[in-house]
């Protein structure tokens, strides 16, 4: 049996690493700018000075245990509207500031978890969760059809949404 579980191990390995090489490949060949960029690894794009987790369930794990709210923004690389949000969302100082209190997951793929996608499965949305791991479905953007939509013009909104996330959680604890 000790022998059987090394070689699994092994082959995790190996399908990690190779994930990771095709991943680094990819930005590579796209990214031809001369100005040296901090890798962009796991935030994606959204603010690559901030602590992005990996995964839906490290990033439930951490905002319990650090009593930190979680903020999850799903979007697509190939979606205009997720690029449009991702470039203001970027560049908003406040916003980047302020995402440094929360724990933080950018997405690309919909998790089995029903309740990040309590209206639909659309991009962008932008979520809260406190720490109690419930889903603030209190917190929505403007548009009544897509409750967790957020435009580029809608950014200070996203900013006052996440104030919010913040506030309401310290009355809670």
């Amino acid at each position: 049996a000790m022998e059987k579980s090394s070689v699994t191990m092994f082959l995790l390995l190996v399908a990690i690493s190779c994930a990771l090489a095709k991943d680094a490949g990819k930005k590579d060949s796209k990214d031809t700018t001369t100005k040296p960029k901090l890798p962009q690894t796991l935030s994606r794009g959204w603010g690559d000075q901030l602590i992005w987790t990996q995964t839906y369930e490290e990033a439930l794990f951490r905002a319990k245990h650090s009593q930190k709210p979680l903020m999850i923004i799903h979007h697509l690389e190939d979606c205009p509207h997720s690029q449009a949000l991702k470039k203001v969302f970027a560049e908003h100082k406040d916003i980047q500031k302020l995402a440094e209190k929360f724990i933080l997951l950018n997405l690309v793929y919909e998790t089995t978890d029903k309740n990040l996608a309590p209206d639909g499965q659309y991009v962008p949305r932008v979520l809260f969760i406190d720490p109690s791991l419930t889903v603030r479905a209190d917190i929505t953007g403007r548009y009544s059809n897509r409750l967790y939509a957020y435009e580029p013009s809608d950014i200070s909104l996203l900013y006052s949404n996440m104030q919010k996330a913040l506030k309401l959680l310290k009355t809670e604890l």
